[in-house]
């Protein structure tokens, strides 16, 4: 495989067009595989994503956009996956053409719910893809931000230092700084994690909470997550840097935060569907809740956190309640 490798997108939503827009600046054409075929039939003719960050504007010309995604996954060396979680495995068992030899990086930011796995082990273990072909693209990064070209940072985590630093090299731009890792399961998980903890901080919004609360809920939250991810993995790895920590703040804290904004309709009194109801994007942090709840039943870690956003979420607890006391349990 060459240093100027091929690179297929899979997915339509608002990440996958910031890749798509951040691999248009490096390479002379990339393969985007979007289910709906209005949106293709759109982007062609209006060069932007008529659901998606809209004010992104295309090269058209850049682009082989297919329904097929077979035919993304069979043009490209690196496939790109930047769908939610929830519909990724429906997406593969369309796959007629074999991922062998391809390099998969995975922007996806939950646990894929048949399999109760991160993507990264859920290709290594039932695709046969080995560790240093699997990568992961994390944050602290919005896609809103890379619409709108403000500077933002990305950890690529490989196995592969050269393979990861040939994805970051392809996202680069004067706006985007990308550093690489080799901690795949950390950051994945930890990308998986802060969007339950985003989730907990809207709720302490939404049920009236300050910001005084929201700051000692978000160290809580940086220690819960290092003793989770400690238990499924242990590495050594520094907790502090941008794609843990970063990564949960910005999920936090942000307005374009979907996570933020389900659990702070969660806390103003909506019920899970309706909230997903009104909600135009899916919140990853629902399906990651119970998947990490049922992952810590196995190794035991302290995460009174995650165990208030199952409770609320899935065991149809009061909010308020729960929240009073967990507000016992932090420190």
């Amino acid at each position: 495989m060459s240093d100027t490798p091929k690179f297929a997108v899979i997915g339509g939503g608002s990440w996958a067009t910031a890749i798509a827009k951040m691999l248009c600046s490096n390479v002379p054409e990339i393969a985007w595989y979007m289910r709906n075929n209005d949106a293709i039939e759109h982007l062609k003719l209006q060069k932007h994503n008529p659901n998606y960050l809209s004010s992104v504007e295309f090269d058209t010309t850049k682009l082989r956009l297919t329904s097929d995604i077979n035919e993304a996954v069979a043009y490209a060396d690196y496939v790109i996956f930047a769908i939610p979680s929830a519909f990724l495995s429906g997406e593969l068992e369309k796959l007629t053409v074999s991922l062998e030899g391809k390099v998969i990086f995975s922007a996806i930011k939950g646990i894929v719910p048949e399999t109760s796995l991160i993507v990264g082990q859920h290709f290594h273990e039932n695709y046969d893809i080995p560790y240093d072909s699997i990568g992961v693209i994390t944050g602290p990064c919005h896609a809103e931000e890379v619409a709108l070209e403000r500077l933002s940072y990305l950890t690529i985590a490989c196995g592969n230092e050269k393979k990861a630093k040939i994805m970051g090299k392809n996202l680069n731009s004067h706006y985007i700084k990308t550093k690489t890792s080799d901690d795949i399961v950390g950051t994945e998980y930890a990308a998986m994690l802060k969007n339950i903890y985003a989730i907990a901080a809207g709720i302490a919004h939404g049920l009236g909470y300050g910001d005084n609360f929201q700051a000692l809920l978000m160290s809580n939250a940086i220690r819960e997550m290092k003793k989770f991810i400690r238990k499924v993995h242990r590495m050594k790895r520094n907790i502090n840097n941008s794609a843990y920590l970063g990564d949960l703040l910005v999920t936090g804290y942000s307005v374009f935060s979907r996570n933020r904004m389900f659990g702070n309709m969660i806390g103003k009194g909506y019920t899970v569907k309706s909230a997903m109801m009104e909600m135009s994007m899916v919140a990853e942090g629902y399906y990651a809740a119970k998947s990490a709840y049922k992952l810590n039943k196995e190794y035991g870690a302290k995460t009174p956190i995650i165990d208030a956003v199952y409770a609320i979420l899935y065991e149809g607890k009061d909010a308020k309640s729960v929240f009073s006391k967990l507000t016992e349990k932090l420190d």
